[in-house]
């Protein structure tokens, strides 16, 4: 999915949260479309379930419409966030798909899913821009947010700007797979700590987030009343994986590598051992994640 920009508004605008476009000559690995197909399985086996109970008592207790549950799904990739979820929810649905990229939206809208769980029908929209106007207005009617890996590529700013806009609507955030800043690789190499640090520091570049956008997220949401729940939702990577395991190593040294350009030797050494262990079944990868419920107060004031 997109990162985001800069979200200062205009005299006389309300702030918004932007997607951002891709500088000039600057690569997206993470967010190609193979790549997200890609990390699929192991974000839907990652993503927390504890989570679900409560969001569903909170949509049950939503005003009915005649057009169901409303979901704006943010910086939708593929759509695999809908994919997952659609199916765990009752009801008829209406997903409204946000993001900058039309070959993105056209694979999301056609591999959507068109029943819920149980069996209501599931319609969807695509909204393509390099603005996504997250106010409350824009929000209204809305029944859930949702995004996948969003929070850590955001300054605190368009953190506020979310958390104010999804209160703001009084309609619940779920928001899953922010990177934790922890990784375990079985078995341990020296510079598996080192590589770790790098690649953090590459996150929280330019004034992103990264690893501790999760606490800000939580921060933003309680000071605006809103109940607040947080699940670990780990990739666990073994040999059946071994796919996107390489695919992840290449990118996480390479960022690594990027903050730290020192590194580049020895993290080239690194990265052809561990590519060596990945193909012969030998390394098992645990990346920490963290999935976030901020259910925002009703109209009326219940939360």
């Amino acid at each position: 999915m997109p990162g985001a920009g800069p979200a200062g508004p205009r005299p006389g605008e309300r702030p918004t949260l932007r997607l951002r476009e891709a500088e000039p000559g600057e690569e997206q690995p993470r967010y190609a479309p193979e790549w997200l197909e890609l990390r699929e399985g192991a974000d839907a086996a990652a993503r927390a379930n504890d989570l679900l109970d409560p969001l569903r008592d909170r949509l049950a207790d939503l005003p009915a419409r005649a057009g169901g549950t409303v979901v704006h799904d943010l910086g939708c990739g593929t759509g695999s966030m809908g994919r997952w979820l659609a199916p765990r929810l009752d009801g008829a649905q209406h997903w409204i798909l946000h993001d900058r990229d039309p070959y993105l939206l056209h694979f999301a809208a056609v591999a959507s899913p068109r029943s819920g769980a149980d069996g209501s029908r599931v319609t969807v929209e695509t909204r393509r821009g390099d603005v996504a106007r997250l106010t409350p207005d824009a929000l209204a009617g809305a029944s859930l947010v949702t995004a996948s890996a969003l929070l850590d590529v955001l300054t605190r700013e368009e953190i506020d700007t979310l958390a104010a806009a999804c209160t703001g609507a009084g309609c619940p955030a779920l928001l899953t797979l922010s990177v934790a800043g922890r990784v375990e690789l079985t078995p341990p190499h020296p510079l598996d700590a080192q590589i770790t640090e790098a690649f953090n520091a590459h996150q929280r570049r330019g004034g992103l987030l990264g690893p501790d956008a999760v606490t800000a997220a939580c921060d933003a949401f309680a000071e605006r009343g809103a109940t607040v729940r947080v699940q670990p939702s780990p990739w666990r990577l073994g040999p059946d994986e071994a796919e996107l395991t390489a695919q992840w190593l290449r990118g996480w040294v390479g960022a690594a590598v990027e903050e730290r350009p020192e590194l580049a030797a020895p993290a080239g050494k690194y990265l052809a051992a561990r590519l060596a262990e990945c193909a012969a079944g030998e390394l098992r990868v645990t990346v920490h994640h963290s999935d976030l419920l901020a259910l925002a107060r009703q109209a009326g004031g219940a939360s």
